[in-house]
């Protein structure tokens, strides 16, 4: 098939059926969507090129610099976009957490900006947030920018509903799917997929998959998360299941060894999600009469494996021939960190203000020298996972305040620090966030 440029080969992905041997599914036909396939490598190849292409002919004319608040597959995209049209692009968050995918950004020619910011991810109602602050800036009108704005931009969700969601009904021979689960990042995949199998059939039943709260899945929103998204609408889903990040590596093998997909973690998540949805339908199913038909489910793959080394090396050693990592919060039993000792925020500055713990403040750096208690040490939660892996760090005489974004991955470690032998480890409950909302005071470098 010839193209005259490389954003003529955008969508148009193979629509792949799942061998039932592999799901176990035995009424419910399983596909698979394969967005890794577009030219960039991931669904968000679809939303970048209809984002960015109503203003490139301004932006080439001017020489504007093409910006997006992205760390991942859709910063990727707009970085071949703009460099295929002779347009600088720059690459705007707060933490850069998958280091394959900074090492291609820089590779690609992109700029990449780190700016402080109080949680993971930007909330438009967190007024005097850097990030939003610069997300702010960008929205204005007669911005010089080309800024895609990715979170809140229609034509995030158009691109799926105009060729994503036709697609599956083409290649399902004109019918929609009776389930489509779909993991939630920006929420456009999802939500302009549902759009067009929902009027192609009302009865779609659309399922949308975060991650586990205490949890890092690449691609995917916590469900605190999703909300601070403008794009996302509660309405869209019928249901909304969280999935760990062990669930999506155990999806991302099953994918790879036994159908020869090698989807990132993104799609094990979907994949993994899918099953364990299904299996209740599925038996539900069982007894039906003879050529009542079979149904059928579709989720997305939404990129590849070759990114995400690195993270699942971290999580999963034993997977590259190493032994486990000791003293790791990834086998803490979910008794073990409801039992970990939390105070809010009355009882911490209490316990401060009468016995100076030791404050450590799990966020990035860049979220710490936006705003942070007073005292606190910096410990971004990665290095304190590996500092916690040589065994306790610190002595156990001081006792220990653990602080994250909103109290879930402090927790997690005050319960690890627990089993290690530390005698008096608490988490701040609800986090800098909790701390920031009951007007406790903060104080920035």
């Amino acid at each position: 098939m010839r193209y005259d440029s490389i954003t003529e080969a955008i969508g148009n992905t193979p629509l792949v059926r799942i061998d039932p041997a592999v799901h176990g599914l035995h009424h419910i036909d399983l596909y698979a969507k394969l967005e890794m396939l577009n030219p960039f490598g991931s669904v968000k190849d679809r939303a970048a090129w209809n984002m960015t292409r109503p203003g490139l002919s301004t932006a080439v004319e001017h020489g504007s610099q093409v910006v997006e608040l992205s760390s991942g597959n859709t910063a990727k995209a707009l970085a071949v976009i703009a460099g295929m049209h002779g347009l600088p692009f720059k690459s705007v968050t707060n933490r850069m957490r998958v280091p394959e995918i900074k090492d291609l950004l820089l590779l690609l020619g992109a700029e990449i900006e780190e700016l402080p910011g109080q949680s993971e991810c930007l909330d438009p109602t967190h007024t005097d947030d850097p990030l939003t602050l610069f997300h702010q800036v960008l929205s204005e009108p007669g911005s010089t920018y080309l800024h895609t704005d990715q979170y809140f931009n229609a034509r995030n969700t158009e691109a799926h509903a105009l060729g994503t969601g036709p697609e599956i009904v083409k290649d399902l021979g004109g019918r929609a799917p009776d389930w489509f689960i779909a993991c939630v990042g920006t929420a456009g995949s999802s939500t302009g997929v549902a759009k067009v199998l929902r009027e192609h059939d009302p009865e779609v039943k659309v399922v949308g998959l975060v991650a586990d709260k205490s949890d890092f899945i690449p691609g995917i929103r916590t469900i605190d998360e999703v909300h601070e998204v403008g794009l996302f609408d509660p309405a869209t889903y019928d249901s909304v299941a969280p999935v760990t990040a062990d669930d999506a590596i155990d999806g991302m093998l099953t994918l790879a060894r036994r159908c020869g997909i090698l989807a990132g973690p993104t799609g094990g998540a979907a994949y993994f999600g899918t099953v364990r949805h299904l299996r209740e339908a599925d038996a539900a199913l069982t007894g039906r009469k003879a050529g009542e038909g079979r149904k059928s489910a579709v989720f997305i793959v939404c990129d590849r494996i070759e990114s995400y080394v690195g993270y699942i090396k971290q999580r999963r050693p034993d997977l590259f021939h190493q032994p486990p990592r000791k003293n790791s919060t990834a086998d803490l039993s979910a008794d073990e960190i409801a039992a970990a000792t939390s105070v809010d925020v009355a009882q911490a500055r209490k316990w401060i203000a009468q016995e100076q713990p030791l404050v450590i403040d799990l966020r990035s750096p860049f979220a710490y020298a936006a705003l942070h208690i007073e005292g606190a040490v910096n410990l971004v939660d990665e290095l304190f996972g590996e500092l916690l892996r040589g065994g306790m760090p610190f002595s156990g005489q001081r006792p220990v305040l653990l602080v994250c974004p909103v109290g879930e991955q402090s927790a997690r470690y005050a319960a690890l620090l627990t089993r290690m032998g530390h005698p008096d480890v608490r988490s701040l409950a609800g986090g800098v966030i909790a701390w920031r909302d009951a007007g406790a005071p903060l104080v920035r470098d």
